[in-house]
Parts: structure tokens; sequence; C-alpha cells
């Protein structure tokens, strides 16, 4: 457990153990979430790769992808074409 203090402006510190343990760097957003009375802090950008991972997830199939090689085959053809 981490104590941090709460400045006249609602400004805290996160204590580096939490940061660290998060994988905050400065200019990183985090995310608070209430549930049942608690609130939850996460970082920002690892929800929403969580996000887009599971909104993502089957499409690599749906498109005819079986392995990574496919994707990096199909990235190069994109690329030639521009």
């Amino acid at each position: 457990m981490e104590l941090a203090k709460v400045t006249s402006k609602g400004q805290i510190t996160i204590p580096l153990v939490i940061r660290d343990m998060l994988g905050l760097k400065s200019g990183d957003k985090v995310f608070f979430e209430e549930i049942k009375g608690k609130v939850y802090i996460a970082n920002a950008s690892q929800i929403t790769l969580s996000n887009i991972q599971t909104q993502m997830r089957g499409e690599a199939e749906k498109a005819g992808f079986q392995t990574e090689d496919d994707v990096v085959a199909y990235i190069k053809e994109l690329r030639k074409t521009r």
C-alpha cells in the first residue's frame, strides 16, 4: 500500500512503485474507474490497447492471414502501391 497527498489543486504524485507497476512515464494518461465504491487506476494506453485487441479479435483470420509472415507480406505489398 502506498500513500499520496492531495494538493489544493487536487493533484497527487503517484508513488514510483505504482508508476513502475503501471508502466507510467511522464506525459502518460491514467484512467480511473469506480466499482462498488472502490476506485481503480490504470495506464490509459494499456486500457486502449486492450480494447482494440478485443475489437480486432478474429479479424486477421477473416482477412485470410494465417501467420505473422502473411501480415508482413501484406504490409510490404501495400507500401509498394504508394
